[in-house]
């Protein structure tokens, strides 16, 4: 027989598997948002070198015109044409960051409707359990 000391110093020591879950999934999910800067620096980062190599090839490109195209007497009709297709690639390049940003982004709003509307359904049911729970107890209670 576990005398009061011994009762609630296992009351004290009780660990829920609810507490453990929601500190597990807690500290991961802020671990996740806590290097979303890094992220997002290490991604400015990368572009940014991209930009600058690009800045680099063309200014190499312009040379090598002077240099050697300049003296080939391309046809401008030719050149015309392949910046009217450039800018056709071009546009449906941005039009896919375009789609892909806008998708992204009713993706995440789907995401945290769906997350609270889970979290709803969560605290209805809790309640009913938990109104259930105190009627059933209520029910054993005139048994004893």
């Amino acid at each position: 027989m576990e005398n009061k000391n011994e009762s609630t110093t296992h009351e004290e020591n009780r660990i829920s598997i609810c507490d453990v879950m929601k500190d597990g999934t807690s500290e991961i999910t802020q671990k996740l948002e806590s290097q979303v800067p890094t992220f997002v620096q290490n991604f400015s980062d990368w572009y940014t070198e991209y930009l600058h190599m690009y800045d680099d090839l063309f200014g190499t490109c312009y040379m090598a015109e002077k240099e050697f195209f300049d003296k080939l007497n391309l046809d401008q009709k030719m050149l015309k044409e392949l910046k009217r297709n450039f800018d056709i690639l071009k546009k449906t390049y941005l039009d896919g960051i375009d789609m892909s940003t806008n998708f992204f982004n009713a993706y995440t709003k789907i995401r945290i409707d769906a997350i609270k509307s889970f979290d709803n359904y969560v605290h209805v049911l809790m309640e009913s359990y938990a109104k259930n729970l105190s009627q059933y107890n209520e029910y054993i209670k005139q048994f004893k």
